[in-house]
């Protein structure tokens, strides 16, 4: 990123901050970062370290020497003057993360650059040993409490992004950039009902960096046909006061009993008993429907719940059957994105590899 793109990228960030805390004290100015060093500056940096810095980092340092509330536990970055090897500045990171490594004969801590100046009981660094064509350097962070190791991004402007994303997820502040992002997601959404896959996936999870809930809910329904496994953000996602009322049916959790777990128990049993009070109501209606006489899941609307219950019962014809009834599917709601109740009969889940799986999200729906 050149010194023009840094300038705009960091005065946006600066203004939807000020949004996000409307009562912190301000100069009047909405710029987080602070003045520019100047090329002596930097090269007298890199003389000091005997190394040209990445590219991405020098330019940044020439648009501000130092960042404040870089946001996920980063309170500020370091200027020139403060810049240094890690092992100098906080050997005890250096050593505590000696062994993180352990393919590598020198740990990326041991030789890395310490760029944070303020953290919550963390530090961030870029490795000069793990450099791509580009000459950019790896860029890491850590933070003790996690009790996880290093989180590595390709450069720094990737882990200032990354940062960036998190300020968002976290403050979620009313601006340009939520909306824009909604509208991708929008646009995703009808998309992914088109039969398009890879495009989706990737702006549902990219908008979900951002704090996007309902990307979040999207994201984790085509994850779910696909068979993929990942953290589940259901919980968050139902219980988050900022996000839009869901209108769910009891048999998307029933397919997410048998689909995800949470921890040791159901991510079901979980939501019956910490869950919302809606929530809770609305599993336990569920729960007394199973136990009618000739019961039998639900898979949504009535012309595919007939439809896949025919090809289920059909045996060793039933998985062409089954896709074939995926013509009769209709989203029960606008954020309906995949019959994921399917995967709350063990036939279908048996049927639905993810190859199958990903067959069925190619295929135009609604």
């Amino acid at each position: 990123m050149d010194r023009h793109a840094w300038k705009l990228f960091l005065q946006r960030w600066s203004e939807e901050w000020r949004i996000a805390h409307p009562d912190e004290e301000s100069d009047g100015e909405p710029w987080l970062g602070c003045p520019p060093a100047t090329e002596d500056e930097v090269q007298a940096l890199e003389a000091r370290l005997g190394c040209v810095l990445p590219p991405s980092f020098r330019e940044f340092l020439l648009v501000t020497n130092g960042w404040r509330h870089a946001g996920k536990f980063v309170w500020s970055l370091r200027g020139t003057e403060e810049i240094g090897w890690l092992t100098d500045l906080e050997p005890m990171w250096a050593e505590a993360y000696a062994d993180w490594d352990e393919e590598d004969a020198e740990p990326a801590a041991a030789r890395s650059l310490l760029i944070s100046l303020e953290a919550d009981a963390g530090v961030v660094y870029l490795d000069p040993g793990d450099v791509d064509e580009r000459g950019e350097w790896a860029a890491y962070d850590v933070f003790s409490w996690t009790a996880m190791g290093p989180d590595r991004h390709g450069s720094f402007y990737e882990k200032v992004y990354d940062f960036y994303a998190g300020f968002h997820a976290l403050d979620r502040p009313p601006c340009e950039t939520q909306r824009e992002w909604d509208a991708k997601v929008e646009d995703a959404r009808l998309a992914s009902l088109r039969g398009e896959v890879d495009r989706p996936l990737t702006v549902f999870a990219q908008a979900a960096r951002f704090g996007r809930d309902r990307a979040s809910f999207l994201h984790l329904q085509m994850r779910t046909l696909l068979r993929e496994e990942d953290d589940d953000p259901f919980y968050r996602l139902l219980t988050n006061s900022d996000s839009r009322s869901w209108t769910l049916d009891e048999d998307l959790f029933a397919a997410h009993e048998q689909a995800r777990r949470f921890g040791s128990g159901s991510t079901l049993q979980f939501l019956r008993d910490r869950g919302p009070q809606r929530v809770k109501h609305l599993l336990g209606r569920y729960q007394a429907r199973r136990k009618e006489p000739g019961f039998r899941l639900c898979f949504g609307n009535p012309e595919f719940d007939v439809a896949a219950h025919a090809a289920l019962d059909a045996g060793e014809d039933a998985w062409p059957l089954l896709r074939d009834a995926l013509v009769h599917w209709r989203p029960l709601h606008e954020d309906h994105l995949a019959p994921i109740a399917l995967l709350a009969d063990p036939r279908a889940a048996r049927l639905i590899t993810p190859e199958r799986g990903r067959e069925l999200l190619a295929t135009r729906r609604g």
